[in-house]
C-alpha cells in the first residue's frame, strides 16, 4: 500500500506561560495508508510522545521493523504524531540557554559551566493547561483537514496526562484511546496551582542516562536486540541541533557526545477522580492499557511516599469507572517497549484494537501477551 508523507506546522496561539499568546507553530507528521473511498471511510490516528522521548522517536523510528507509526499506515490508517512545545521539533522556549538546565544536570552542558548558575527564566516550561491545549489544536487540525469526527489516540507514558483529561472532556471528539505505560499518580493533585511554577524549564537526558535506566528494566535475554541504545540516541540526536553540541567530548571521535534536551512540565488534573468521571473512560471512549512487566517507570518501585510522584498502571485500570476496558501485560518488556522485541507485538496489539477496540474477542478484562504475541486472560 503506498504511504505519503507530509510534515505539517500547526498554527496555534501558546498558552505555555513564557510565549503565552504567541503565535507559534507546532510539529506534526503525517503518514496516510487510508486507501482511496469515501471520507467515511477515512480512520484518523493521533500519537503523543511522552516527558522526555520526542514524537519521531517515539513512532517514526527508522531502523528496521520498529516505525510503529509507519506499521499503522500500511495497516490503511491516516497516522499523526505530534510534538509539544519544549519537545522534538516543535518550538522549545527558553531551552536554547544553557543556564536553564536543571541545576542537578548542568554537568550534561558543554562547554561545562563553572558550578550552578542563576536561570535566565527561573520557571518550569509547561503544564498540563498548555498541553492539552495543544492536544486541542491539532486534534481540530485533523478533524477539518480530513474530515472525520473522531480521532482515534495513542499515548505513550507521560502523554497520558494530556489524553486522558482531554478524552473525559471532549469524548465526541476520540474514538478509543491507547495507552502504553501510562504514568498515572492515582492520588495526583487535582487543581492547579499559581502559574508560572518555580523552578527551571529544561530537563536534559544523556546517553548514559538512558543507557543506565532502560538497561535496569532489561531482565530478558532476548528483551532488546543489541544496540538499540545507539539506535535510539543517534534518532534524539538528529533533531536537537543544540543538543547535539552539548555533553563531554567523545575522545575516539573529538566531538561531543550529545544531550537530548527536554521540557519541565508541571501536571495536574489527572488522577482516580478524573479517571473515573462521569464514566467516560471505558464508556463511550473505550480504553486499552499496556504496559511491560519490568517497567519500573510507569510503576513506582518502591511506592513514593509523595503522592504526586507514586504512579501505577494497574491503579488507572481500577480507576475508569466504564466497561470498556482491558489491560494487558506484556511479558519480557519495560518501559521501552516500542524499541524492544517485543514491539512487532505491539504493532499488532495496536492495529487489532484500532480495527475492533478488543483483545482476545474481548471489551474488558486482564490479559498477557507472551513474547510470541501470544494473549491469555489473567484470571
Amino acid at each position: 500500500m503506498a504511504i505519503t508523507m507530509t510534515d505539517h506546522s500547526v498554527p496555534h496561539t501558546s498558552t505555555v506561560p513564557a510565549t503565552a499568546g504567541q503565535k507559534v507553530e507546532l510539529f506534526v507528521r503525517e503518514r496516510d495508508g487510508t486507501p482511496p473511498g469515501p471520507p467515511a471511510d477515512r480512520k484518523a490516528v493521533l500519537m503523543l510522545h511522552g516527558r522526555s522521548i520526542p514524537t519521531l522517536t517515539a513512532y517514526d523510528l527508522q531502523h528496521t521493523s520498529y516505525g510503529w507509526a509507519e506499521a499503522l499506515a500500511r495497516a490503511g490508517y491516516d497516522v499523526f504524531m505530534m510534538d509539544l512545545q519544549g519537545s522534538g521539533l516543535s518550538p522549545r522556549p527558553r531551552m536554547e540557554d544553557p543556564c536553564n538546565v536543571g541545576p542537578n544536570e548542568q554537568g550534561a552542558v558543554n562547554p561545562p559551566l563553572s558550578g550552578p548558575r542563576t536561570a535566565s527564566y527561573p520557571f518550569v516550561l509547561t503544564n498540563s493547561q498548555s498541553d492539552q491545549d495543544e492536544l486541542a489544536t491539532v486534534v481540530e487540525f485533523i478533524r477539518s483537514t480530513r474530515n472525520v469526527s473522531k480521532v482515534a489516540f495513542i499515548g505513550w507514558s507521560a502523554a497520558a496526562f494530556a489524553m486522558g483529561p482531554y478524552a473525559v472532556k471532549n469524548p465526541g471528539k476520540v474514538e478509543s484511546l491507547f495507552l502504553l505505560a501510562p504514568i498515572f499518580p492515582p492520588l495526583g493533585p487535582p487543581n492547579p496551582p499559581t502559574l508560572p511554577v518555580p523552578g527551571f524549564p529544561t530537563h536534559v537526558l544523556t546517553l548514559k542516562g538512558l543507557d543506565q535506566a532502560w538497561t535496569n528494566e532489561v531482565h530478558c535475554a532476548d528483551q532488546r536486540e543489541p544496540g538499540m541504545v545507539d539506535v535510539v540516541w543517534s534518532a534524539l540526536m538528529d533533531i536537537d541541533p543544540i543538543g547535539r553540541t552539548w555533553g563531554p567530548v567523545d575522545s575516539s571521535t573529538g566531538k561531543p557526545v550529545g544531550a537530548s534536551r527536554y521540557r519541565n512540565f508541571v501536571t495536574w488534573g489527572w488522577n482516580n477522580t478524573t479517571a473515573g468521571q462521569g464514566g467516560v473512560l471505558g464508556g463511550s471512549v473505550p480504553v486499552l492499557i499496556v504496559h511491560g512487566e519490568f517497567d519500573k517507570t510507569a510503576n513506582t518501585t518502591p511506592p513514593n511516599p509523595n503522592p504526586v510522584l507514586n504512579f501505577n498502571v494497574t491503579a488507572l485500570y481500577d480507576a475508569i469507572t466504564g466497561t470498556h476496558k482491558i489491560l494487558v501485560t506484556a511479558k519480557c518488556a519495560s518501559h521501552q517497549m516500542p524499541w524492544e522485541v517485543q514491539h512487532k507485538n505491539l504493532h499488532n496489539l495496536s492495529k487489532h484494537w484500532l480495527d475492533q477496540t478488543k483483545v482476545d474477542g474481548q471489551t474488558t478484562g486482564r490479559f498477557e501477551m507472551d513474547e510470541n504475541g501470544n494473549i491469555s486472560p489473567v484470571s
